[in-house]
């Protein structure tokens, strides 16, 4: 993925600004990103991917997204809607 792609979909919010906010903020847990930025706090599908970003405060990008294409991510979460599995939370 490239920095200004969607990682939460439900409130628009690119891998850019969460990256810019756990490097400014190095936030202790991931759910601070959600707190200011909103990410997290609808289907839930990003919730892993926030706790990748917030460890990962110095990395460019996370390991666990930056092997994937927009479509793919997009795809993968749709999938993920379509399960109707628990909601991914934050612990």
């Amino acid at each position: 993925m490239k920095p200004d792609d969607k990682v939460c979909y439900c409130y628009n919010v690119s891998l850019r600004k969460l990256q810019n906010f756990a490097r400014r903020e190095r936030p202790a847990h991931a759910s601070r990103m959600s707190e200011c930025l909103g990410a997290g706090t609808g289907c839930g599908w990003c919730i892993p991917i926030l706790r990748r970003i917030c460890e990962a405060a110095g990395e460019q990008p996370p390991e666990a997204i930056s092997d994937l294409s927009p479509a793919e991510y997009a795809a993968r979460r749709r999938a993920y809607i379509a399960e109707q599995k628990p909601r991914h939370t934050f612990d």
